[in-house]
Formats: structure tokens, C-alpha cells, sequence
């Protein structure tokens, strides 16, 4: 593991920095650039939601292409699947041989969606949190970590430009690892469909489903299989394995010792290495692809089941009864 931290990165001056679009990651991008002295335009569709706030920061704002004409250094921050269509229309025609195109995500890049010129460098810095979190932690004075990669470098300086780039949104501060587009990308979509997201969510529903099926209220068996999963990931965020068995009772402690590995055992593990091949050969990517393509039938369908799961009629109505839970309370 590649480890820089601390303030000490070699500077790269860059003319100007185009950041393409201005959602979570674009505006705190943007903004923390701008107040560590970049010049930076946000290049965004006109009239739209971006431009408005961008406007409303104090940003300067112009297409696109008019972004990617002006700066020696354009970072793709709009969805993934965008990128390909954005870059062949607006951004490659006015890159210029010493420019750099960035992501924070290198799945456009390593699944040959997004073909740079050979003149440019290709670079990603990639915060290993939300936007927000990125922008709070820099007016804190402090970063968020981050992960820095080269997939091709024109100009022999295009690590320092990651790392400069990473220096200017505070996340040198808190650590930057370097990595490769493939593995960013992979281990990126790894963790979000074996753990964070599709692995965590199953496993609570299927708690949920194992409780209610045999019999106890459903509000309890939220409760237990969602709500206090707060408790467990705050304690592991902030301590790993450690605090947490610090923080929680002798018996729920043994019982994680012996009951967790009959949960995730073998045979979840081969279903993990499964997601994961299917990752690493493209299968993923390509399904996804066209599925976008088809206008997404299928990952509506999925969506309106998980949104019509029982637990979230339950979890609506507790929700409600939390006070600290309520927009404009503390």
C-alpha cells in the first residue's frame, strides 16, 4: 500500500480546472478547489439544478464544452453513465495535447467506455466518502481519504496531478493510497454489492423476514434488524473489530463469535467470489450497460419490490416517532 499523507505534495500548476457537473461530489470538488486557490469553472447544462446552486456558490459557470475549451484539467464528476456521451460530444473534441481528464470513479475508463487521446493524462482521485462529508471535513480543516491512481500517463507528471488535485480537495490531509483504475473500480463495486449495499440489505431483510415468520411483532423485529444496526456500524467505523466487542455485552459478543460464521460461511463466500468474477471479466459492467440502454425495466422492477418490502411500511411509521429523526431537529 502507496501511502501519502501530510501537505508535502509537489504542486502542478494547471491553467484552469473544469469540474463537469455539480452534484454531491462536483460541488464540494469545486468549492474546496476554489478555496485553495484554484481557478476552477463548473461546467454544467444551462438553467439546470447544477447551475443554479453553482451560481447561488459563487462559481463561474458555462457548458461543458466551454469548460473543457478553457481548462487544462477537466474532472468527470456527472453518473457514470453519462461520461460516455458527455466526453465524446463536449469534452474530446477541445482536449489538447498536456491536459488531463480526471474521475472518481475509474469504471467509464477501465470497462473502454471513455477512450482519452494519447496526448492527455488520465488520472482519479476518488474521496472514500460523500461529497458532503468531503466539503465539511474541509472547512473543518481536515480531509477526507482518498484514493489516487495514473491509467496513463502523456506528460511524465500526471501522479503529481493526481496528487495535487487530491492536496487541493483536503484529502492528502487524511491520507491518500495509490491504487489503478482497475483496482479502485473493482473493489469499488465489490464492497457496494457484497457488503455495503447488497450484502447489508438482504441480510437485514432476511433477519426481518426470519423474526416475523415465526411469530414476533414486526416493530420489534425492526428493531432489532435494522434500527440498532446504527449502534454495530458506528462503533466499527470508528474502532474496527475492537471497539466494538469494547461496547456491546459478553453474550452478544459469543454469539457473534459462533453464530456469525454459520451465517457467512462457505458457501456465501463462493457466491462473493462469483459477484466478484463477474466484476473483474465485465459481466456487471456490460449487463448494467444495457440495461440503461433498455431504459432500465429490470432495476425498476427490483427497485419497487425493495421499496414495497413490508419492513419499510414498518419503518415509515416508527420513523416518524423519532423526533431526532425529523428534518430541522437536532
Amino acid at each position: 500500500m502507496n501511502t501519502t499523507n501530510g501537505g508535502n505534495t509537489p504542486a502542478f500548476k494547471e491553467r484552469k480546472i473544469a469540474i463537469i457537473g455539480y452534484g454531491s461530489q462536483g460541488r464540494a470538488h469545486a468549492l474546496n478547489l476554489r478555496d485553495s486557490g484554484f481557478d476552477v469553472v463548473v461546467g454544467v447544462r444551462g438553467g439546470g439544478q447544477g447551475h443554479k446552486r453553482a451560481k447561488q456558490d459563487g462559481l463561474q459557470t458555462k457548458s461543458p464544452a466551454e469548460a473543457a475549451i478553457e481548462a487544462s484539467l477537466i474532472a468527470m464528476l456527472t453518473p457514470d453513465l453519462s461520461h460516455e456521451e458527455i466526453f465524446n460530444k463536449d469534452i474530446a473534441p477541445h482536449l489538447s495535447a498536456g491536459d488531463a481528464i480526471l474521475f472518481a470513479h475509474g469504471f467509464t475508463v477501465h470497462y473502454g467506455r471513455v477512450l482519452p487521446p494519447k496526448g492527455v493524462d488520465v488520472i482519479l482521485v476518488a474521496p472514500k466518502g460523500p461529497g458532503d462529508l468531503v466539503r465539511r471535513e474541509y472547512e473543518r480543516g481536515r480531509g477526507v481519504p482518498c484514493l489516487y491512481a495514473v491509467h496513463q500517463d502523456a506528460t511524465g507528471q500526471a501522479s503529481t496531478r493526481a496528487r495535487t488535485y487530491a492536496t487541493g480537495i483536503g484529502g492528502i490531509k487524511a491520507g491518500a493510497i495509490k491504487t489503478s483504475f482497475a483496482e479502485e473500480t473493482e473493489t469499488d463495486l465489490f464492497g457496494e454489492q457484497a457488503v455495503l449495499c447488497g450484502g447489508a440489505t438482504e441480510l437485514v431483510l432476511a433477519g426481518f423476514e426470519t423474526l416475523v415468520d415465526a411469530g414476533y411483532q414486526p416493530e420489534v423485529a425492526y428493531f432489532e434488524c435494522l434500527h440498532e444496526l446504527k449502534l454495530i456500524v458506528d462503533l466499527l467505523y470508528e474502532g474496527g473489530l475492537a471497539k466494538m466487542h469494547e461496547f456491546i455485552s459478553e453474550t452478544a459478543i459469543y454469539g457473534d463469535l459462533t453464530s456469525g460464521p454459520r451465517i457467512i460461511n462457505q458457501e456465501t463466500r463462493a457466491r462473493m467470489r462469483e459477484v466478484l468474477g463477474d466484476i473483474q471479466s465485465g459481466a456487471f459492467a456490460r449487463d448494467w450497460i444495457l440495461e440503461n440502454q433498455a431504459g432500465k425495466p429490470r432495476y425498476q422492477a427490483l427497485m419497487d419490490k425493495d421499496l414495497n418490502h413490508p419492513i419499510e411500511q414498518v419503518g415509515s411509521r416508527l420513523r416518524a416517532e423519532m423526533a431526532w429523526l425529523q428534518p430541522g431537529t437536532n
